[in-house]
Formats: structure tokens, sequence, C-alpha cells
């Protein structure tokens, strides 16, 4: 059976509301200015940023901003929680024919429980985040790990996306991939727009 990988935040759920706010609660912590929403998520998918720095001014993420972050994120993660449009009709229509899996940046195990709040976490034989790995996305680890995992060739499989992380993974591991407009940045070039053009890639890749 052939294997889709999904990233989750900005490709399956909506989730920029609680990412959002913990990013500002941290930063008004450690004595920091909110920022833009919008600046925040675009700049959250941009491999070219080191994160720590940009959002808090620290070359790596010290203990304090993680307890902050995961404290805060554990008991928000479910407000304004959303699935995008036609994903969960997407996802059923997909189980029957493929091994589906999460490969998000997220820690895995508030993943599972947000996943789980949005009714679709029993779809994923896997959900695999950042704390499962030792280099995150665009670092090709996380996919092969799900390969792995699995017992499936490169070939077989296919990762869906809304960043270039996830897009530089893939490639890195040999797997074609597709990368959605609907999440977190803004694409102008190279991206699919709509749930209908994702299926349609989905079936180019297997079926035909």
């Amino acid at each position: 059976m052939a294997l889709i990988m999904f990233d989750m935040d900005g490709t399956l759920i909506n989730s920029s509301a609680p990412l959002v706010n913990t990013i500002n609660y941290v930063r008004e912590n450690l004595g920091l200015e909110t920022l833009e929403k919008n600046i925040i998520l675009e700049s959250v998918n941009d491999p070219k940023i080191n994160a720590a720095q940009f959002f808090y001014g620290t070359s790596k993420f010290t203990l304090e901003q993680q307890k902050l972050f995961e404290d805060y994120y554990d008991a928000n993660c479910l407000n304004g929680l959303e699935l995008y449009a036609g994903i969960k009709k997407l996802i059923d229509d997909l189980s029957s024919e493929f091994t589906l899996t999460v490969a998000t940046n997220a820690n895995s195990i508030f993943a599972r429980k947000m996943l789980d709040h949005l009714e679709i976490g029993h779809y994923f034989n896997t959900i695999l985040g950042f704390n499962n790995v030792k280099n995150p996305k665009p670092h090709p680890e996380m996919i092969n790990k799900i390969l792995e995992t699995h017992k499936i060739q490169n070939t077989k499989a296919q990762v869906i996306g809304d960043s270039h992380k996830d897009i530089m993974a893939a490639s890195k591991a040999g797997v074609d991939s597709v990368l959605v407009n609907w999440g977190f940045s803004n694409h102008t070039k190279d991206a699919i727009e709509t749930i209908e053009e994702l299926e349609l890639k989905i079936k180019n890749k297997f079926f035909i």
C-alpha cells in the first residue's frame, strides 16, 4: 500500500490562533512586544529564518522558552482550532487506499491531542513530531523514519505540506511532494489552491 505523509499545521488544520497566541505569550513573558499574526505565521514556515533568534532573540530555544511555550500551548492548543474545508472528506476517501501518516514540526503529543479533538486522529497510522527525531524538517530524518516504520519505498510515498520546509524534507528523502497554499504561507508559485487540485496530484502520482 502506498503512503501519504501530511504536514499538520497549515495543511490539515488551521491552528493559527493557538500558535500566534502562544508565541506572543512567550514574548510577553520575556519582555518583548507582541508580533502581528501574519508576521508570525509566515516566519514559522520560512526555512531561512532561525526561529529562536527571530521570535525570542536567542541563538537557540532556551529551557525557559520551551516551558513557557509548552505549558501555555498545552492549555490552549484546542482554542480556535479547525479543519480546513474538505480535509475530513479527503482523508476519509484516501484512508481505504493509502497508509496515512503525519510528519509535523509540532510536538507529537500535542498533535495527537489536536487531531483527535477534530476527530481525524484515528485515520493516521503514525504521527511523528519534532520530539521524535533529532532533526526536524527541512531535514529528511522525519520522512525517512516514517518510510522505515512502514517499510515503504520512497517512490511509493508522497508528502503534502504548506511550507517549503516540507518540500525540502521530501526532496532530500527522494519523495514526491505537493505544496498547498491554504495554510500559513502565501506562495507565489508552484503551489496548489484547492482540495480538488490536491486530489488530482494524488491521482496523477499513484493511479496514472
